[in-house]
């Protein structure tokens, strides 16, 4: 897996400041999207050992909130493979923090996500350890500046923890 970027002290893609990875790759290439560029599976650096230390250490001082995932897309299934093992790492290394993943795929209250080109042996272990996810495509004509942590009105900001336990979606209040 490649990255387009490492985002350190962002205040805008979940609450607190965070440390966000921009993975590199996206099938959906929505309509309007901030992030382009991402859509390419090649383009930025390897998810390499160092690229993931460096994470680590930016997420250790007290103030950083916690991580998040988005891109590109951080469901696509070559994704899924390489964020999956880091992602235990983080919520192991780091229990205490949050981490947030946005995708353009549809979360479903099981754990699962909705399309099955997507569904890989990874899928549901790397959802459970997450505790929001934002997740709908971008929809350009439902573009709302006014949201919190989402693009477009469609978009979902999700309790994982929650809609897994009640078997029902439940909607965080941003």
């Amino acid at each position: 897996m490649n990255y387009a970027e490492i985002k350190n002290c962002d205040i805008a893609n979940g609450e607190g400041v965070r440390i966000s990875l921009f993975v590199s790759g996206c099938r959906r290439h929505c309509k309007g999207c901030f992030n382009a560029v991402a859509w390419d599976f090649s383009y930025g650096k390897p998810f390499d050992e160092a690229a993931q230390a460096y994470i680590l250490g930016l997420l250790a001082p007290n103030y950083i909130a916690g991580l998040t995932l988005l891109g590109g897309d951080p469901f696509e299934p070559e994704n899924q493979r390489a964020l999956l093992p880091f992602v235990k790492r983080v919520r192991e290394t780091f229990p205490q923090k949050d981490i947030w993943c946005f995708t353009g795929y549809i979360f479903t209250a099981d754990g699962g996500i909705q399309e099955s080109e997507v569904q890989t042996e990874c899928t549901r272990p790397l959802i459970s350890l997450l505790d929001v996810l934002v997740d709908g495509r971008f929809q350009e004509e439902l573009k709302d500046i006014r949201l919190k942590f989402r693009g477009s009105s469609n978009q979902r900001v999700i309790d994982v923890k929650k809609s897994i336990s009640s078997g029902n979606i439940v909607l965080r209040l941003t």
